[in-house]
């Protein structure tokens, strides 16, 4: 690939590279910063396999050089995430630091052979990469850096998340949904929809699945059955350490756990911390924090979205609380229990149980986020920021 010029003005189209299908370009465009944009431009024939095929999906994703993306967009093109037949384009986004990164796996998703893949694109500028996205998989944060204050992370990721709502409200789709995965994924989720009056609210998630998934897990081992067996799991509160845990309403064999698992001190203590820390005992025994896992918790959690939800069960994701069935507070990004018709919209459950030890915890986590908001005034538009966190809880994957 010959080398491109990120600092020059403007320079006329290049010629193209060796095509696989229809023809495979660079365009270098600048609307507000350089931009490398690579492409596949062949519409899919109309033949036995590909004419009951969907019209194409634009899914935009963030952090796409990181090694989250790296295990998720493969998933993405193959027909996992939406289905067999969903033809996908893929809008990636990185920074001046990662474009050639970027266009590394630009490369290796085309040399995959995807038949669903129509388009790979990559950009440094949120205004052109989001630009008709109908779902936006917000991955890339700042991680937190040594010494750094956890109100410092907020603010520097804050800007990153209104940044992005602002691209998101300026040339997305008017429906597009957006999942927010870089750390701390609640009140970033919280920061992109203030800056994004014109999406709806409820278009905007936080990633909790994956301690859904890990709390599942736990059940499981526990109880001595396969994962699959675990329904009704909720995950209460903030992507953090203060996360709840809900063995109240979860089921396994669609009997409520604590008629399964007799051993009340052991879900109160063990079970719920071992969810809460999970991240941190993953990091000490591998050495870095978890990817793989994450990635694999995008597709559920997409999944759940594009996928009637099974009668009688649900799944855990962060959304914003207005409305709320169940007395949290409004206006804070809050994981709670939803169920979807499939149509990628979802509805809040309303019929769970509620004891004192599930409330206070709820409370507790509530609390937090109420003062990371605090932490945000001055990017969601309430005024100046005033910081008064309660305690360091941040999960270990956002050291």
């Amino acid at each position: 690939m010959a080398a491109i010029d990120l600092s020059s003005p403007a320079r006329s189209s290049p010629a193209p590279l060796s095509p696989r299908r229809g023809s495979l370009h660079l365009l270098l465009r600048r609307p507000r910063r350089p931009t490398l944009r690579c492409s596949l431009d062949a519409a899919p024939k109309s033949d036995e396999k590909t004419k009951s095929w969907k019209s194409l999906v634009n899914v935009a994703v963030s952090g796409a050089a990181g090694m989250i993306s790296n295990h998720l967009l493969f998933k993405l093109a193959s027909g996992e995430v939406f289905g067999p037949d969903q033809p996908i384009a893929l809008k990636l986004l990185g920074s001046e630091r990662s474009i050639q990164a970027l266009e590394g796996v630009a490369m290796e998703l085309e040399d995959s052979l995807y038949p669903l893949l129509r388009e790979v694109s990559i950009g440094i500028d949120p205004y052109v990469v989001f630009e008709d996205a109908e779902w936006a998989l917000l991955i890339g944060a700042k991680p937190r850096g040594p010494g750094m204050e956890r109100s410092a992370l907020l603010d520097i990721n804050g800007q990153i998340f209104a940044e992005q709502g602002k691209a998101l409200n300026s040339v997305a789709s008017r429906n597009v949904k957006v999942i927010v995965v870089g750390n701390p994924c609640n009140t970033n989720a919280l920061i992109c929809l203030k800056n994004a009056p014109n999406i709806p609210a409820k278009n905007f998630h936080a990633l909790t699945r994956l301690d859904e998934n890990r709390a599942k897990c736990q059940l499981a081992l526990k109880a001595g059955v396969f994962y699959d067996k675990v329904s009704n799991m909720t995950i209460w509160g903030n992507h953090s350490t203060t996360q709840v845990p809900d063995f109240l309403n979860a089921k396994i064999n669609g009997r409520p756990v604590k008629e399964v698992i007799k051993d009340t001190k052991w879900l109160e203590d063990e079970f719920t911390k071992t969810v809460q820390k999970r991240g941190g005992v993953l990091i000490q025994k591998w050495g870095r924090s978890s990817a793989a896992s994450t990635a694999v918790s995008i597709v559920d959690a997409i999944r759940s979205l594009v996928n009637p939800t099974p009668e009688g069960d649900w799944f855990s994701t962060g959304v914003y609380t207005t409305g709320n069935p169940y007395g949290i507070a409004e206006d804070i990004v809050f994981s709670m229990p939803c169920r979807s018709k499939g149509d990628g919209d979802y509805e809040l459950v309303k019929d769970v149980a509620m004891d004192d030890f599930l409330w206070e915890r709820i409370k507790k986590s509530e609390a937090e986020l109420l003062a990371e908001k605090r932490c945000v005034a001055h990017l969601t538009g309430e005024g100046n920021a005033f910081c008064d966190l309660p305690g360091d809880t941040m999960l270990p994957g956002e050291m």
